[in-house]
């Protein structure tokens, strides 16, 4: 791999795109094995200048200066709460402007590299409120003056508490902290804006950022460190115990092998069974998963919240820290790079500038009561959302990377793609358009091909295949297929692995502006496994005519499954089929076909619904 110059697929771009999909999906995930991505290095080194300037150097610098400390005399401010805290107010500002997670090439996006604020500041955009039929004031779709104005002063006031110098903390008067009258306003703002457009507020990363602002709100001193700490933990353990399923032995090998610094072939492809016939995780690749995964990830933070031993908590520590800057290190896909740094600084900030034994453990919490009640609110959502994952985003329900996500494949006939960019005005084109715009047509779609490889690694890519292969027959290979994550991005401004930003609201939204005729755009998408059923639900949407059916697959076929298929795909088990919903035929566009409900479709009325589960011998067959 190159400085400058990418490594594309070892064929002609032009012989790759005659093949059929899932013939083009190998080669692409083979090539995956050795070069991941393919980007040049000089990718890599883009975003390591942009966490250098944006995050330390203006961050660390504004934290520390508006704070009265030198920011080069790290001895004067590494173990000061009140840097800490300026540097989660200053992440969640560059999160919230969309120049932290999901920014650039690696998140497909190309030109401009930033999404966020640059949608969000537009009137007239795409929004989703998560209950629009619940929350009075928030129905539809359209971003209002409103909402821009909203979105406005939130970034003003994250930036205004981080630049005002700090108060005397409460209960501890030679300590300083952000002034809670400034960040207050947070604590409303937020919530509203969340109410009017999920996105923004999963953007922010509020699962995590809004709960430290309240604790900076209304407690004192101590308490803040203690309930800070309960935070991390919660936010660590949470994933780990997500990592215990079949998912994410499955989430290892790809990582790895797009790990600009992992050069060594055999390194790469030791982390699958047998390359290349075999590409499903080696036993290494489990090991590395649920040891320095899964066992780490909860065991050193406990360590951590109780140990009163301060070389027990040094190597806890210093693990937790090696932790997050290995994962930054890989460059995942979505490039959380500043969540890693940040929670680096936490875990040295929290547990080593404020140890337990010296005050600060969670016996030395000032209201039995209120701990109880941060800890309840803290596990709420991971609880409800490992349970009931269509209820919660795999983000509030602690679940990072851990291969369980809601995920989907969207297949547009000839010419659909187009009509995105011809009817939804916003400041990004599709991908297709952005890598044409720097590509050969036929290297353009080679390239974007490459991310159709990167899912069908993971489990849940082989049902996702299925469920096209399934449902479209003969007619898939006359479709453009795309990985929805990506394809959202362009739409919405952000995507960060979930497919709750991209479900069958989002695809009512298109739409309503679109008017797909049906057949030409349509999506399978399918939601996290629950943590204690071995299955995923699934929906088929059809643009024009809403969700044309419902059932759910086996996660163990799913990791039984070679990635590209070769046996076919796995079988699906429907329990809705709308009468209406057959196989639909690749047609061009006839009429305008608006959803009536674009905040929540409804069914075709002519349609059976299967309240129990069928039986493996009732599983629909192609």
């Amino acid at each position: 791999m190159g400085f400058t110059q990418g490594v594309p697929p070892d064929i002609e771009p032009a012989e790759f795109n005659g093949l059929p999909l899932m013939e083009r999906v190998r080669i692409a995930h083979t090539h995956w094995v050795d070069h991941g991505f393919g980007t040049p290095k000089m990718i890599n080194v883009i975003y390591l200048v942009k966490v250098l300037i944006l995050q330390i150097g203006i961050g660390i610098t504004l934290a520390t200066l508006s704070s009265g400390f030198n920011p080069l005399d790290v001895g004067s401010w590494w173990n000061e709460l009140i840097v800490y805290q300026k540097a989660i107010l200053w992440t969640m500002l560059l999160e919230i402007m969309g120049l932290g997670g999901t920014w650039g090439p690696l998140c497909g996006r190309f030109k401009p590299m930033t999404g966020g604020v640059l949608y969000w500041t537009r009137v007239g955009g795409i929004r989703l409120p998560p209950w629009p039929d619940r929350v009075p004031g928030t129905r539809g779709d359209r971003r209002s003056l409103f909402d821009v104005v909203l979105y406005c002063v939130i970034l003003a006031n994250l930036l205004l508490a981080v630049v005002l110098p700090g108060v005397a903390a409460r209960g501890m008067a030679d300590q300083s902290v952000v002034n809670p009258i400034v960040v207050m306003p947070l604590v409303v703002l937020l919530v509203v804006m969340g109410l009017r457009d999920k996105v923004i507020f999963i953007a922010s990363r509020g699962e995590q950022y809004y709960p430290a602002i309240v604790f900076f709100t209304f407690l004192p001193f101590v308490d803040i460190v203690v309930a800070l700490k309960l935070l991390i933990v919660a936010v660590w353990v949470g994933a780990g115990v997500s990592k215990l399923g079949k998912h994410f032995s499955h989430v290892i090998p790809p990582m790895i092998s797009n790990t600009p610094w992992v050069v060594l072939k055999s390194v790469k492809r030791a982390h699958y069974r047998r390359y290349p016939e075999d590409l499903r995780p080696s036993r290494m690749a489990s090991g590395i998963a649920h040891v320095l995964g899964t066992l780490v990830e909860i065991v050193a933070p406990l360590v951590l919240l109780f140990s009163t031993n301060i070389h027990l908590s040094i190597g806890a520590a210093v693990l937790m820290v090696c932790f997050h800057l290995f994962i930054f290190s890989t460059f995942p896909l979505a490039v959380p790079l500043e969540w890693n740094i940040l929670f680096a600084f936490a875990t040295i900030v929290l547990f080593l500038g404020f140890p337990n034994q010296d005050g600060f453990g969670v016996t030395d919490f000032s209201s039995p009561f209120l701990l109880a009640l941060i800890v309840a609110g803290l596990v709420f959502f991971p609880i409800l959302g490992n349970l009931r994952p269509d209820l919660v985003s795999f983000l509030p329900s602690m679940r990072q990377y851990a291969g369980n996500w809601a995920t989907a494949l969207w297949a547009f006939a000839p010419g659909a793609e187009a009509k995105l960019d011809e009817f939804i005005d916003r400041p990004a084109k599709t991908t297709p358009v952005q890598l044409e715009s720097m590509y050969e047509p036929d290297v353009a779609r080679m390239t974007l091909d490459l991310t159709l490889g990167w899912r069908s690694l993971h489990s849940n890519g082989r049902g996702l295949f299925s469920l096209l292969m399934h449902h479209l027959g003969e007619d898939l290979e006359n479709y453009d297929v795309r990985e929805a994550e990506f394809a959202a991005n362009t739409i919405i401004g952000f995507n960060f692995g979930d497919g709750h930003l991209h479900d069958h609201r989002l695809i009512a939204a298109i739409q309503k502006r679109v008017g797909y005729a049906p057949g030409e755009f349509v999506v399978v998408w399918m939601e996290s496994q629950p943590i204690h059923k071995g299955t995923q639900q699934y929906k088929i949407i059809d643009a024009a005519l809403g969700i044309i059916e419902e059932g759910y697959v086996m996660v163990a076929d799913e990791v039984e499954a070679l990635p590209h298929l070769p046996n076919g795909p796995i079988p699906r088990y429907t329990t809705w089929r709308a009468e209406t919903g057959g196989q639909p035929t690749a047609g061009r566009r006839t009429a305008d076909h608006h959803a009536a409900d674009h905040n929540s479709p409804s069914k075709p009325t002519a349609a059976h619904h299967t309240m129990s589960e069928p039986t493996a011998d009732e599983a629909v067959s192609s």
